[in-house]
């Protein structure tokens, strides 16, 4: 079935198995908390919010959690710059906060500077060994940058230290596709669905590996489950397009794939398939 398509198209789904787990900021009440998890949130950085948080830090101006939290609430509306600020604030204060050093070297990952944010990740260790988040998140950072075993050894770190760890093993499993090891990355993808069943981009990343090794009805079954998990998606209403292309459903497979380039017209994946099958 592989034959069917271009290198071309085969290779820019799989590109879709290198984006990073999506969230941000924890804006709750409890410190330990990372930004990591959350979904961008611009009511979080409110009039409102920011002013019950800003009055909590008049009244306790040496209090470093309560910066860590204004910070945490204006990451995740994605105001990266006053989170910035307060993280540092917060570190200032308290340079033993391992928290505010993992938070602002996520939003430092965002922002696109991972020289910093590495910095901030090795404080977090430092202070903190068994941070797990923080070698989870130092190990994106190491994986982007293709330095794969040093990624490795971070992600079975974070494991370690917690076997629930979703994001590691999620991690983990795409450095073992991008290496074509793909038996070996569905095992890691299905471990951290397991753990996390809310986790779209693990199916998505297991859907690609099997569309790899040519399980286009269990590709298919999984790109529906990422879809079904988030339906504002490009990358995964593409990816359940040529799942239904290959296995022969034309019209529902492009109807996809458009729906896919709609949500983001810059996906040069979407764009590639609709032209691939004359629908552009």
């Amino acid at each position: 079935m592989m034959q069917r398509f271009s290198r071309g198209l085969t290779a820019s789904l799989l590109l879709g198995a290198s984006l990073a787990l999506s969230g941000c900021v924890s804006g709750g009440s409890d410190q330990t908390a990372d930004l990591e998890r959350v979904t961008l949130n611009p009511n979080a950085a409110s009039p409102e919010n920011i002013s019950s948080l800003s009055e909590v830090i008049a009244r306790n101006p040496q209090d470093a959690s309560a910066y860590n939290i204004r910070g945490s609430a204006y990451g995740q509306a994605g105001r990266y710059r006053e989170a910035i600020q307060d993280f540092s604030t917060a570190i200032q204060l308290n340079p033993n906060l391992y928290q505010a050093y993992a938070n602002r070297g996520l939003v430092y990952r965002r922002i696109g500077q991972p020289q910093k944010a590495l910095a901030d990740y090795n404080a977090a260790i430092q202070i903190n060994p068994q941070y797990g988040s923080a070698y989870r998140q130092r190990g994106s950072i190491y994986r982007q940058l293709g330095q794969t075993q040093l990624a490795l050894q971070d992600f079975n770190t974070a494991i370690s230290i917690s076997s629930s760890d979703a994001g590691a093993y999620y991690n983990r499993a795409l450095i073992y596709q991008a290496q074509g090891q793909h038996d070996i990355a569905i095992s890691e993808f299905t471990t951290a669905m397991a753990l996390d069943p809310n986790l779209p981009d693990a199916f998505n990343g297991r859907g690609q590996s099997e569309l790899a090794l040519g399980r286009d009805k269990e590709a298919l079954q999984d790109f529906a489950a990422a879809v079904n998990r988030n339906k504002n998606s490009a990358v995964f209403w593409t990816n359940l397009g040529i799942a239904q292309i290959r296995l022969g459903q034309q019209k529902e497979g492009l109807a996809s794939v458009r729906r896919g380039a709609a949500l983001d017209p810059k996906y040069r994946p979407a764009q590639d398939a609709l032209s691939q099958f004359g629908a552009g």
